[in-house]
């Protein structure tokens, strides 16, 4: 969620310059990219709150203080609300999580030196004022109302729209933070078989990766609690995508689908226009009710596409959207995984084949199950714990056939570890987490805010 896409401002005239935006995305295996995406809370280390925009210790001050890094600020009317340097970016999402959105990158070593960087960076500015960042999948101390707000016109129309379609979608704004990772695709067939693994596979890393297991200070009956709010957050544009799988799959398949959900900006001279409920087919046709007679141009359907939130996304590459916010060592594990499954041919077919007969019910009910149960949740008389830990080995087999080796001479297999040890043991990060709050936290939330900071 940041800000205006960036794509040309030609005029749409048919359905199938979408079709051919989508399209074009295909690269040669050579051209092949990874792009991590990873959102945390920033706060106060006096008394653990959300930042504010504005002040001392503030969002503001942190973006401020990390151009001295050589990042240059984007602004929108006075307020800078993101940075960007060398194919990177920084942007805030509406609770000012504040996240990093990594440039297209070639190797696994490469994307955690970025991170690492990131970490190191943000820490120095924060240290002198008194603040810091941690990563878990859901606020686990602040209401709702106890967060501040971003300064950024898109959220204001979201704010609006969220509580017409579900119950939690402002929760989804505020209060969560996840980490993605954004793999290229060579051809239509190749990224239907990728969309199609990388989606039935998603709540296993939902699994995997459960960290949000507090509400207010108390364990809220999830280990995924982050999970569990998109499926109460807009029934439009969420979800695991049951057409992706059926024949017929293709660009057009997913363009169609995104036609259906329904608009919610346009963003004119430098303003977010609502248009939220609206039709882009409407649009399209200059019937748009919040722009009459103004035609969308490409800019339109790039930002447009960006609000649709299903577990994988389609852009000009595959989002994988089923991971908790956590420490380092999981922000490099997630796109290790991933890289694995889906570089590889041998791993796909492998991945492809460990889901490829599980029935649209079966991956409904591990959608809702996942956030709950975790590694425990139940498959065809297995638990979950069963297919991860195949799901992990067949990553690892992805990594050590790419064969992409650090300085040291070391492959991308030892990101790896941190989920072979989840895996192994079936217990979820979340799990280890209540067990402190059950012991040595004395039932308080409060040492997170120590013990987890970056």
């Amino acid at each position: 969620m940041s800000g205006p896409a960036q794509a040309p401002e030609t005029p749409i005239t048919s359905k199938a310059q979408l079709v051919e935006y989508l399209a074009e995305g295909s690269k040669p295996e050579a051209d092949w990219r990874i792009g991590t995406e990873h959102e945390k809370f920033a706060y106060n280390t006096t008394d653990f709150r959300a930042l504010p925009y504005e002040g001392k210790a503030s969002i503001k001050g942190l973006l401020v203080g990390l151009q001295r890094f050589g990042w240059e600020a984007v602004n929108e009317g006075d307020n800078v609300i993101a940075l960007v340097k060398d194919k990177q970016s920084i942007t805030l999402e509406p609770g000012g999580q504040f996240e990093l959105s990594g440039a297209p990158l070639e190797t696994i070593h490469q994307t955690c030196i970025e991170v690492s960087t990131h970490l190191k960076q943000v820490r120095e500015v924060g240290d002198e004022t008194g603040i810091a960042m941690m990563g878990l999948g859901f606020n686990p101390k602040w209401r709702r109302e106890d967060i501040p707000v971003m300064p950024k016109g898109r959220y204001n129309i979201m704010r609006a729209y969220m509580p017409k379609k579900g119950n939690l979608g402002l929760d989804m704004m505020l209060r969560t933070c996840t980490v993605q990772v954004n793999l290229d695709y060579s051809s239509e067939a190749d990224m239907v078989k990728k969309f199609r693994t990388s989606l039935a596979l998603q709540p296993l890393a939902v699994a995997m990766f459960a960290n949000s297991p507090f509400t207010e200070g108390k364990p809220n009956g999830f280990l995924s609690y982050r999970s569990q709010i998109w499926t109460d957050t807009d029934p439009d544009r969420t979800g695991m995508l049951g057409f992706v799988f059926e024949d017929g799959m293709s660009f057009e398949r997913y363009v169609d689908h995104a036609l259906n959900v329904p608009m919610y900006f346009s963003y004119r001279d430098g303003k977010y226009i609502d248009a939220s409920g609206q039709s882009f087919r409407d649009f399209m046709a200059g019937k748009l009710p919040a722009l009459p007679g103004a035609m969308p141009t490409m800019r339109d359907w790039a930002d447009h596409i960006t609000t649709l939130f299903p577990e994988v996304r389609l852009k000009r590459f595959l989002e994988m959207r089923g991971a908790d916010g956590g420490p380092w060592s999981r922000l490099c594990a997630l796109p290790a995984l991933w890289v694995g499954l889906l570089y590889d041919k041998g791993a796909l077919d492998a991945a492809w084949d460990l889901c490829r007969d599980w029935t649209l019910a079966e991956r409904e009910q591990l959608r809702l199950d996942a956030p709950k149960y975790g590694l425990h949740t139940p498959l065809r008389g297995r638990p979950l714990k069963y297919y991860a830990e195949q799901m992990v080995q067949i990553a690892m087999g992805g990594l050590k056939a790419r064969s992409r080796l650090s300085p040291a001479g070391e492959d991308e297999t030892h990101f790896l570890e941190p989920l072979v040890r989840i895996v192994e043991s079936g217990e979820t990060p979340a799990e280890a987490l209540l067990k402190l709050y059950n012991g040595r936290w004395n039932k308080s939330v409060d040492p997170a805010f120590t013990e987890l900071a970056y």
